[in-house]
């Protein structure tokens, strides 16, 4: 009777071995582009998957491989060169370039990133085309001077245009890194209209803002507002305010190093023919934040 009883939870424990395989062999894999910082907004090294909870539609995902990132970026840099910002031009033209050279570099792949200078009083005018040679980009930069008949600029037809340009382009790793004041935003474009191609394009949106918050009721100013607040936090990115336009050489040398930094996460992903709303990560320690994107499907095969 016992030798019979031990049969069955032999066969019992095999089904579920099987089963479990199964499960497995059915899952997909999905990756995420991640940046772990610090409270400082540094990069944090040495990552594995046990620090990293990846949820789909608020359900646990396991968390399957964390490497580094070795795919080129495409960045564009867009500069706002209104006469509002006529003060802070000295500091963005000398931050530039040092930040040029760290992203030039190439990868601990051998892979080099492509780069484009764009500014954006009157209109979005790029000053250099994507190219891995910082040379052109570092020359384009000497030609960053105050439009001295443009009050405001137009950062969210920048986008707009930039996000546009990337589907075109199909590029793998898209980044758009903006360097504004608080002038006026003269794009009058509803959010969800930058919003929407931003999510679209899978690129991620930095933000940096010189000078002290701007409050206004204007359409425009609470536009940018919201674009420069979600921006960022639905594409992965970041946000920073300096009070001291002298502070953006040290910010954008750390943004250089968050962008170096980031990490490819790879979960498992359940066989459904049903995608999951919403995917997000997080940092398994309360001291860290984490700011990821997802890998699109044509970005994965690059």
């Amino acid at each position: 009777m016992n030798r019979y009883l031990l049969v069955g939870v032999s066969l019992v424990a095999a089904v579920v071995v099987n089963v479990s395989s199964e499960l497995r062999s059915q899952a997909l894999e999905r990756s995420l582009y991640v940046n772990m910082l610090d409270k400082s907004g540094a990069p944090v090294p040495s990552m594995g998957p046990s620090d990293f909870i990846v949820r789909e539609d608020n359900v646990a995902r396991e968390v399957l491989r964390v490497v580094p990132a070795s795919e080129p970026m495409q960045i564009a840099i867009l500069v706002d060169n209104s006469t509002a910002a006529g003060p802070m031009i000295p500091h963005i033209r000398r931050a530039l370039p040092p930040f040029v050279d760290a992203m030039a570099m190439p990868n601990a792949a051998g892979r080099r990133n492509e780069i484009a200078l764009v500014t954006l009083a009157a209109r979005p005018t790029i000053l250099a085309e994507y190219t891995t040679d910082p040379e052109p980009l570092k020359k384009a930069t000497d030609r960053v001077w105050e439009d001295a008949v443009m009050q405001g600029y137009y950062l969210l037809n920048g986008i707009i245009e930039i996000t546009q340009g990337f589907r075109v382009r199909e590029a793998p790793r898209p980044v758009i890194v903006a360097i504004i004041t608080e002038g006026p935003e003269l794009s009058n474009r509803d959010p969800t209209r930058v919003l929407n191609p931003l999510r679209d394009s899978g690129a991620a949106l930095h933000v940096v803002t010189l000078g002290p918050p701007a409050s206004g009721v204007e359409d425009d100013v609470i536009y940018r507002n919201r674009v420069v607040d979600e921006g960022p936090r639905i594409s992965g990115g970041t946000r920073s305010q300096l009070l001291a336009p002298s502070a953006l050489p040290a910010k954008l040398l750390q943004l250089a190093d968050v962008l170096k930094s980031t990490y490819r996460v790879t979960y498992a992903h359940p066989d459904s023919l049903i995608p999951p709303e919403r995917v997000t990560v997080a940092a398994r320690s309360a001291d860290l934040t984490a700011h990821g994107r997802l890998v699109r499907e044509s970005q994965a095969k690059q």
